[in-house]
């Protein structure tokens, strides 16, 4: 495995999305490398108190990648050194998210224009750390500057352990089909592991990726959402490994429940009520009727009444096949 991590399925860092309740679920199921969500190091260096709280991994038993976006080789010391003693197992640096905020910062998918500047950061983060360092980008800044080839060659000679690679252009965004050469060439051209991204939904996906890259890993973001076992899964499928669970509508039922309890835990119930409405759009995706729950759903202003809700939806007759959900 990649710097003594426990698999070679990684869940890909969202915003807004892989924070501590996330991650609780996704490790409650089994194997899996788990990336926090995206800290900015300008508002962690000034100790923001939601910016230092996402960073802060102490409490979790399991290891956490925790990745940093910014700009300036300066800040990324004083960040590096306080992720450390906030528990990030390994560091990941952000230089692919085509977010309009984040590049007109300069930072994130924009440093592929810049690769001085790329090369400066990864250089200062490894001279400052004895910790894994990886770096997550994309095919290029857009279809007239693909150079992935050449910045994980970059990133390599800077003493990256490892990189991932997004099949998609910073001007794709998330749209159209994610391109497995690009990984499959970026494989070849560094000695260093690499993680392949993009558009893997499934077991079977994940391996045919691996197969036709030849890439050493994958990593999943999209797909998991509202199924956080899928990165157990894959892991097992991959290993040759039994699941000890079967997606059923009583699977699903209990694990949003307990995932709203999670955000309840850590945020409060107030937000939680507000942030579970995305939740439940997600894990209700295989259900009859799902578009006049949702809508029902949005409405409630009770947390009570929300897992009421839930109990009475999520039940045998209405779990179908994706083909035929209500979506």
């Amino acid at each position: 495995m990649i710097n003594g991590l426990n698999s070679n399925v990684f869940l890909a860092p969202m915003a807004g999305i892989t924070d501590k309740p996330m991650r609780k679920m996704v490790n409650s199921f089994g194997n899996g490398n788990i990336v926090s969500e995206m800290v900015a190091i300008n508002a962690l260096s000034r100790k923001n108190p939601k910016t230092y709280r996402i960073a802060d991994v102490r409490d979790e038993n399991y290891p956490v990648i925790v990745q940093l976006v910014g700009n300036d080789p300066k800040i990324f010391v004083s960040a590096v050194e306080l992720i450390e003693e906030l528990g990030a197992y390994s560091i990941d640096i952000n230089m692919g998210c085509p977010v309009k905020k984040i590049v007109a910062n300069k930072s994130g998918s924009y440093l592929m224009k810049d690769m001085e500047l790329a090369a400066k950061i990864i250089k200062t983060v490894r001279n400052t750390t004895k910790l894994p360092v990886s770096v997550k980008f994309r095919k290029g800044w857009d279809h007239n500057s693909i150079n992935a080839v050449n910045f994980a060659k970059m990133c390599e000679d800077c003493g990256a352990d490892y990189v991932t690679v997004h099949g998609r252009t910073r001007s794709d965004f998330y749209s159209g089909t994610a391109d497995w050469d690009i990984i499959a060439k970026v494989k070849q051209s560094v000695k260093i592991p690499v993680i392949g991204n993009g558009d893997v939904d499934t077991p079977e996906k994940a391996k045919e990726m691996l197969e036709y890259t030849k890439a050493d890993g994958v990593m999943i973001g999209r797909a998991a959402l509202g199924c956080p076992w899928l990165i157990a899964q894959v892991h097992n499928y991959l290993h040759n490994q039994e699941n000890n669970f079967t997606v059923n509508v009583d699977l699903i039922k209990a694990t949003l429940l307990t995932h709203i309890n999670e955000l309840a835990n850590y945020y409060g119930e107030k937000l939680a009520l507000a942030l579970s409405r995305k939740y439940v759009c997600w894990y209700s995706k295989n259900m009859r009727d799902a578009k006049k729950f949702r809508e029902i759903y949005m409405k409630l202003a009770n947390f009570e009444n929300a897992l009421q809700e839930i109990d009475k939806f999520f039940v045998t007759d209405n779990f179908v096949n994706s083909e035929e959900a209500d979506r």
